[in-house]
């Protein structure tokens, strides 16, 4: 550690007057120091939390005067605000910088200013050396990206003349977003050598949250991507079409699905419940607790069989739609067990930046809490799962990038060759053969507008198919139970699990 060299002593000078500063502040702090060192009564009172806070002003005003570089005020502010949402403890509970606050209001008011395009960047440097653009994931179907024929796959190599090579995530989206009726010039490259430029102009985009289509002619499969303020009309709109179809039962697909606004996944119940409890929500302020309830208009019929998919990435306001619909039994869960996300936030703003704290906890209509427990699906469905041997294999088999190179080279291959190169791939790598499959289709959809659904590979939801389907839904749902009885048995199992053995010597 580096110390401050002490000046030398002369009786015929005076000490310098940044020293004597330097020993008056010193002194003033640690007297500040001295009282955040007292004894504390249990409870905090209103006078420990000004006194923290008159710590924390001196502590900053001491490191901007006498850090040995010069330090913005804003990166000390915005350390300290980081460092006492993270003391909380709680990953829901964070510090919002500018940036993250303008993509927070971007999902939760639905809709932005731009071009329309989900995009990624590599974070690392590739392994050939080559330069790190920005890539199209998929265009938003309506909006300009997607009308002036931008693809998947597609690199963009500059925006409005500017590289996207050395820009983060953050400057690109800043240069894409921006006022609806301007516009934006990006140089594109497809493929190998092709490379032209196109002119956007900038427009209202609505988050996307919806995908439906019927499966067959007698199940209407709707996927809810997050909550918005469209969800709830968006479902709404599919249910409308799904009717005039005919169809016969419904499968709600919430897998991956993080959550997003209270209101919306209320508005989503609503269509599934003849009034009553939806969800519930308990402060450490008891007149700040809530009660939300179904608006007794159903619009899916008590008749119509509905099962609800759901993983280990569906959280949050997911999970209050799907609690709902199994606590009322009105659904039938079919997947992996849920995140376990119980607690709703609230979002404060301070100038551009802003706050995200967990402001109470939500209860299901059985009242129980979820957080981090999870709703447990009634039907457990998994995807394969590898050996280590296999997943050695398959982090081989990634990095020797094969299965890009393939599709790059072949974008257009028929189903025969396809095959083909399947079977060369089982030859070298020892991987069960319809995971190689889904790798290679899965690249194939990098370059595609992917489907609404997959009936090929998807097992959670040909098992659910096989649910509406099999004629004994309903008998089914006589057997189902709700979550509180799932807890109170898991609570007793582990409880007799703990009891300490008693063994006796004879």
């Amino acid at each position: 550690m580096k110390t401050m060299n002490e000046p030398q002593k002369s009786p015929r000078k005076r000490l310098p007057i940044l020293p004597i500063l330097w020993i008056v502040s010193t002194i003033a702090l640690c007297s500040v120091f001295s009282v955040a060192a007292a004894p504390r009564a249990e409870a905090e009172s209103a006078e420990d939390g000004r006194r923290y806070a008159l710590i924390i002003q001196n502590v900053f005003d001491f490191i901007q005067r006498h850090y040995v570089d010069e330090v913005q005020a804003q990166k000390l502010y915005e350390g300290a605000m980081k460092g006492m949402f993270e003391a909380l403890g709680d990953p829901h509970s964070v510090f919002l910088p500018a940036s993250d606050m303008a993509d927070l209001n971007d999902t939760t008011q639905g809709s932005f200013g731009g071009v329309g395009l989900y995009i990624t960047k590599p974070t690392a440097p590739t392994k050939t050396g080559a330069p790190t653009f920005v890539e199209v994931a998929s265009p938003i179907e309506d909006t300009p990206g997607w009308r002036a024929g931008i693809s998947p796959g597609d690199l963009i190599l500059e925006i409005d003349g500017k590289s996207t090579e050395k820009l983060t995530m953050d400057e690109v989206l800043a240069r894409l977003r921006g006022k609806p009726g301007t516009e934006v010039s990006i140089l594109i490259r497809r493929g190998e050598k092709l490379e032209f430029t196109v002119k956007l102009t900038r427009a209202i985009i609505e988050v996307p949250t919806v995908k439906s289509a019927m499966i067959g002619a007698d199940i209407g499969y709707v996927k809810i991507i997050t909550f918005t303020p469209m969800t709830a009309e968006r479902v709404g709109a599919a249910l409308d079409t799904f009717q005039k179809s005919g169809y016969k039962s419904l499968i709600v697909d919430l897998r991956f699905n993080y959550g997003g606004l209270l209101q919306a996944a209320i508005g989503v119940s609503d269509y599934f419940l003849e009034g009553g409890l939806v969800v519930s929500t308990k402060s450490r302020i008891p007149n700040e607790n809530s009660v939300f309830t179904a608006k007794n208009r159903p619009t899916v019929p008590k008749d119509i069989p509905v099962v609800v998919l759901i993983n280990r990435g569906s959280a949050s306001a997911s999970e209050i739609v799907a609690g709902a619909l199994k606590d009322r039994g009105r659904a039938y869960l079919i997947g992996e067990k849920s995140f376990g996300k119980g607690s709703v936030q609230q979002v404060y703003p301070i100038d551009d930046a802003g706050f995200k704290i967990t402001t109470s906890r939500y209860y299901t209509p059985s009242d129980v809490n979820i957080d981090k427990i999870g709703i447990p699906p009634d039907l457990e469905v998994k995807f394969p799962e590898l050996s280590n041997d296999e997943a050695e294999t398959l982090n081989k088999l990634i990095a020797d990038e094969k299965i890009p190179l393939f599709v790059k080279t072949n974008p257009k291959v028929e189903a025969a060759k396809v095959d083909v190169f399947v079977k060369q791939l089982l030859s070298s790598y020892k991987i069960n053969e319809p995971l190689l499959r889904r790798m290679v289709r899965d690249e194939q959809n990098r370059t595609l507008v992917a489907p609404v659904y997959d009936l090929e590979y998807d097992v959670q939801l040909k098992a659910a198919i096989n649910v509406v389907r099999g004629g004994k839904f309903f008998d089914l749902m006589k057997s189902v139970k709700n979550l509180k009885t799932l807890q109170e048995e898991a609570a007793k199992t582990e409880s007799v699990t703990d009891k300490p053995t008693v063994s006796k010597s004879k």
